[in-house]
């Protein structure tokens, strides 16, 4: 099971706020769950994760849920990537938990370790691979703009 620190957490929570404030409107309304406790809670639970080309993921808050951001945590195989490099309209952040990534964003790389936070702008070309021989596992909050 995955640990996160309390720091990690606020600091996500930060970042999440500032997304938020600074970031772009939705543009159409959707109606909004009744939020309890059981639906705002929601510990790693592997059996519930997505399998994916490349590893597994995990929606921790999806848009179904949300206002306006997700999180997700992606986990990769080692070589492997999610997808190729892409982009969008939405701004997006990743945080490195565990492994070594090769983050590409408009033509530069660098390799990254754990406890390193990735930001791609609205529209920058932007991609993530496992650069290391373990899995790599990392978060994304993105804004879903509907």
């Amino acid at each position: 099971m995955i640990t996160i620190t309390r720091f990690t957490m606020l600091a996500l929570i930060g970042m999440m706020t500032q997304q938020h404030v600074q970031g772009q409107k939705a543009t159409t309304a959707k109606e909004q769950p009744v939020y309890t406790l059981e639906n705002c809670v929601n510990e790693f639970n592997k059996a519930k994760a997505k399998e994916t080309r490349s590893g597994y993921q995990y929606w921790f808050a999806d848009k179904d849920l949300t206002h306006e951001n997700t999180l997700k945590m992606s986990i990769v195989a080692p070589g492997r990537s999610t997808h190729p490099p892409h982009h969008h309209p939405e701004e997006e952040l990743f945080y490195i938990l565990e492994g070594n990534a090769t983050f590409y964003l408009d033509g530069e790389t660098v390799e990254v370790g754990p406890h390193t936070s990735l930001y791609c702008p609205p529209n920058a070309e932007h991609g993530i691979s496992n650069a290391g021989s373990g899995d790599l596992k990392y978060l994304v909050i993105k804004k879903d703009l509907r």
